[in-house]
Parts: structure tokens; C-alpha cells; sequence
């Protein structure tokens, strides 16, 4: 991954620390876990209101949530791999 290219986009705060690589689930937001939670790229809302997404790729734990548009502009350089919510790998 060149680091070099993502310094120029805003969204980029060094999330590669902790998002290089992972695994990721696309995911509807429930808020059984916490009301909301932001996009780690953009921070546009998750939530279950109306006006916020409803929808996007989460961590396995769902502690990082990315919405569909930072996914597809990142997912290359983050190397992130989407896996099924129903697969057994650990």
C-alpha cells in the first residue's frame, strides 16, 4: 500500500493502523449494540433513523463501520477482504 496516495485524501486518518487487511462483513446496522456509529472514512451516520445509512461493511467484531462509497475508494489500497456473514472462519 502506498501511504503516499491516501495523504492527499481528507478522509484518510491513519486508519490503515487498524483497518489494513482485516476482514469485512457488509452488514445492515442494528442498533441492539449501540444507537449509531460513524463511517471511520467520512463519518456519515449509521443508524436505524430514516435520514442516516442503514447499510454498509463492518468489522467482525462490528466495532468499524464503513459505508459502501469509502469501501469502494479504499478497498484496494486497505486490502480488505469481504467475507460471508454465515462463514465459519474465525
Amino acid at each position: 500500500m502506498n501511504i503516499h496516495d491516501l495523504e492527499s485524501d481528507w478522509r484518510y486518518t491513519g486508519q490503515d493502523k487498524y483497518l489494513f487487511g482485516v476482514q469485512l462483513e457488509k452488514q445492515n446496522f442494528n442498533s441492539s449494540i449501540r444507537d449509531h456509529d460513524h463511517c471511520e472514512f467520512c463519518f456519515d451516520t449509521f443508524s436505524e433513523a430514516p435520514e442516516d445509512l442503514h447499510e454498509g461493511y463492518c468489522t467482525r467484531d462490528k466495532y468499524h463501520w464503513i459505508c459502501k462509497d469509502c469501501f469502494d475508494d479504499f478497498k484496494e489500497k486497505f486490502s480488505w477482504e469481504v467475507i460471508n456473514v454465515n462463514d465459519k472462519k474465525k
